[in-house]
């Protein structure tokens, strides 16, 4: 069956075929024909099901028939979503529907400023799309109005009742017309959503496909049984196989301390965490959808909501604390019917909890005790010849300079140099961007799958073997570290702290 037999509009089905999308997923199939005849909705399916345009498209074509203006201060239809990354992720699948409709659109949610997001509400949009705190912020200034509402939608249900955004929810559901359609969209069905589902939809049509208690049979699941201080070359191990890679981490530290081992490892690496400002989160997003970063260190911030195609393994660096966590965030790979890898590390204090958690999932991983990097499991995992052509720091342009390459001073300031010397340019007229940093090398080889710098020294600011027998200099100020290979290595740590190899695991 195809779009246009759901009831699709040959426009907008058009447009998905222009995009290779032509086969409507098990949650379209299920919901279009309801949602397209305007009946209130109730869709459960775990993320990367495609949930977005089994709102979308039922949304743009009820906005389209009905021909009415976009008026100021007044949309006429709203999606809810709970975090910042999925609003902008449905935008921009919304955008070419739109266009093709003539629908206008804003995106509104906290961490950047206002005033655009006011100005195109002042000017009569026709869709938004909001994070709960901002929308019910701008309402309460009188700058957005929901009473012409048509179409609300809300998706992640069960997540913002996890961010405690339920209240705020149901303060902003009371404003929207109760004869408009409703459509609400959750990975799973809980009493909290069960409230929402009570109050605000009118007879619903129930639909169930791929939900996250029902894990896809392409995902395979692993458990990787190791010790701890071969946790992270077993991480570079996988995560410099090809393709893109998403690893779990339990706190914010910690996805900031192993992103920053990784990099030093050549891994071109970017992190996801809340301590991030939002131009940083959209930067380093944008960095792992162009590819220009292979590997997305996160919290469970991007346990959710989080589309990025072609993620062939999930690892759980830390194991989640209970099992919602563990489907969401696997749910990273595996998406719209791609096979996908989940590992989760596991240390020998950790084998009670990981039993319990994967029992609680409803999943039976394979279990493998492995010794470190080269191990043959690894390669199955994560197939493909190994390659780490340098990690990722981001260049701050000099206040005089309008762009190009930073200077070294300027640098240090910045940043603490993790390894070796920095290849590539700023982006002229960006006022951050980033650029390629190669591990120190030296005298040593790799062999057996295993990618530990050796000794050899890097300077212009570097540092050099972290893990190798030798010494590096490094231009301003040394600190010494133990290296792994018994010996010591010096570089510089201006404008930085030294983590150890295992800090993003201590739980803190």
């Amino acid at each position: 069956m195809n779009f246009a037999e759901l009831g699709v509009p040959a426009s907008l089905a058009q447009i998905l075929e222009q995009q290779g999308i032509t086969t409507p997923t098990p949650i379209q199939a299920a919901t279009l024909p309801d949602s397209l005849a305007g009946r209130d909705v109730l869709g459960r399916g775990r993320t990367g099901s495609g949930k977005t345009y089994a709102f979308l498209l039922p949304l743009v074509a009820r906005l389209d028939a009905s021909k009415m203006p976009a008026m100021p201060r007044k949309p006429r239809a709203l999606i809810l979503a709970p975090t910042r990354e999925l609003v902008g992720q449905i935008h921009a699948a919304l955008q070419p529907l739109a266009r093709a409709a003539g629908l206008s659109s804003v995106v509104i949610y906290g961490g950047v400023g206002q005033n655009p997001q006011t100005t195109a509400l002042k000017k009569g949009v026709d869709i938004v799309i909001a994070c709960p705190g901002r929308l019910e912020d701008l309402m309460g200034q009188g700058y957005a109005d929901l009473s012409a509402i048509e179409v609300t939608i809300l998706d992640e249900a069960d997540h913002m009742a996890d961010l405690g955004f339920l209240p705020g929810v149901r303060r902003i559901m009371d404003k929207t017309p109760r004869q408009g359609q409703r459509m609400l969209f959750s990975a799973t069905l809980d009493k909290a959503i069960d409230v929402l589902v009570k109050r605000y939809l009118d007879q619903p049509k129930t639909h169930e496909a791929d939900s996250a208690q029902s894990p896809v049979a392409t995902m395979h699941h692993h458990v990787l049984h190791l010790s701890r201080e071969q946790r992270v070359p077993v991480l570079v191990d996988l995560t410099s196989a090809p393709g893109r890679t998403v690893v779990f981490t339990r706190t914010k530290h910690g996805a900031k301390a192993l992103a920053r081992q990784l990099n030093k490892s050549g891994v071109p690496t970017v992190d996801l965490h809340g301590n991030l400002s939002q131009n940083a989160r959209t930067r380093n997003m944008e960095a792992f959808h162009s590819g220009t970063a292979t590997t997305l260190v996160a919290t469970d911030i991007a346990a959710r909501g989080i589309h990025v195609d072609d993620v062939a393994l999930v690892i759980h660096a830390d194991p989640p604390t209970e099992h919602k966590a563990y489907l969401h965030r696997s749910g990273r790979t595996a998406r719209a019917g791609n096979e996908g890898t989940v590992i989760t590390l596991m240390t020998d204090e950790q084998v009670r909890d990981v039993r319990d958690l994967t029992r609680l999932a409803g999943i039976k991983p394979t279990t493998t005790k492995v010794s470190g990097p080269g191990h043959a499991m690894l390669e199955q995992l994560a197939p493909g010849e190994r390659s780490t052509p340098g990690g990722l720091t981001i260049d701050v342009p000099t206040s005089t300079g309008g762009g190009g390459r930073s200077n070294g001073a300027n640098a240090q300031r910045k940043r603490a140099r993790s390894t070796g010397q920095t290849n590539g340019q700023s982006r002229r007229g960006n006022p951050t961007s980033y650029t390629s940093e190669t591990p120190g090398s030296g005298s040593g080889s790799t062999g057996g799958g295993q990618r530990r710098r050796s000794g050899g020294g890097s300077t212009g600011g570097g540092q050099g073997g972290a893990q190798g027998g030798g010494q590096g200099q490094g231009g301003g100020g040394n600190r010494r570290r133990r290296s792994g290979g018994g010996g010591q290595s010096a570089g510089t740590s201006t404008g930085g702290r030294a983590h150890s190899a295992s800090s993003f695991s201590r739980g803190r």
